[in-house]
């Protein structure tokens, strides 16, 4: 299951992305035990793991202008077939395309992936754009 963006959705992503804030809606599945591709051995769940990763992306965030605008773990499937798949969802606004590249293109970011690699079991992330008619 995917956890990271292709070279292509990166690619497509930096081509479309909107001007201004970029605005990404993350919808995420935890691993129960955190498992680290670097050996260590952390005895922590995934979401626990997933936790260290973002508390460093939101001091990050706020430092480049962005913002974490709703962080909620899903509770009940209302509308919709099968089972609920996703633990958690959120809404991140990066400040531009550009703090955005700065931010997952950095040394520092490298290191906190770790942990949000370690943490996920999938991932979907999809930007979106603000639209005056919903």
């Amino acid at each position: 299951m995917a956890t990271q963006p292709t070279p292509e959705q990166f690619q497509a992503l930096f081509e479309k992305a909107p001007s201004g804030p970029l605005i990404m809606l993350n919808l995420l599945k935890f691993k129960d035990k955190a498992e680290y591709t670097d050996g260590r051995e952390i005895d922590i769940s995934g979401l626990d793991a997933y936790a260290i990763y973002g508390s460093f992306m939101k001091k990050r965030l706020e430092a480049d202008g962005g913002r974490f605008i709703f962080n909620a773990y899903t509770h009940l499937l209302v509308i919709g077939d099968g089972d609920l798949e996703w633990d958690a969802v959120g809404i991140v606004e990066y400040a531009s395309l550009k703090s955005f590249k700065e931010i997952v293109f950095s040394p520092e970011y490298e290191e906190a992936s770790l942990h949000r690699e370690a943490g996920l079991e999938h991932q979907l992330l999809i930007n979106c754009k603000n639209h005056e008619n919903l």
